[in-house]
């Protein structure tokens, strides 16, 4: 094929990479609104240990969980707030055991679509352009694992 022929294959607006460094400051597991934090039978058995429920997973899914058609996500306080937010605090109590959703935070698709929608995550989240930059691979392995 001719030089010319070959498809172009345009990189995405962040190939040269993003900064990001967590905090924990906790914007990302609070309200307003409700939401979903997808979480795995395997994480399910780590979340119940950090929290020291490994032996009774049953009341740990009862507690802490909800279905949500075939998934199963976290359930969050009646403001929104992730479940394993300490209200006082503002920090996770499970960060060590947080699920991969949580973990490919702030790189998912909808953070960055677009410039615009970077921005808009990084004006709520004190980490975003600061820290470590992760570059155009380690975003889209980020982003696959979230899906």
């Amino acid at each position: 094929m001719a030089e010319s022929q070959k498809p172009s294959t345009k990189l995405p607006w962040y190939s040269e990479g993003l900064s990001f460094e967590c905090t924990q400051c906790g914007n990302c597991c609070s309200g307003p609104q409700t939401g979903f934090v997808w979480v795995t039978e395997e994480e399910i058995v780590q979340l119940a240990k950090a929290i020291g429920m490994e032996n009774d997973l049953e009341e740990f899914e009862r507690k802490f969980t909800r279905r949500v058609g075939i998934r199963v996500s976290l359930v969050e306080y009646s403001d929104g707030d992730c479940i394993f937010l300490d209200p006082t605090l503002r920090n996770c109590t499970v960060y060590q055991a947080r699920p991969s959703q949580c973990r490919t935070w702030p790189f998912w698709a909808s953070n960055v679509k677009s410039p615009k929608t970077w921005e808009r995550t990084a004006s709520n989240c004190p980490g975003c352009n600061h820290g470590t930059l992760y570059s155009i691979q380690e975003i889209d392995e980020r982003m696959d694992r979230d899906m």
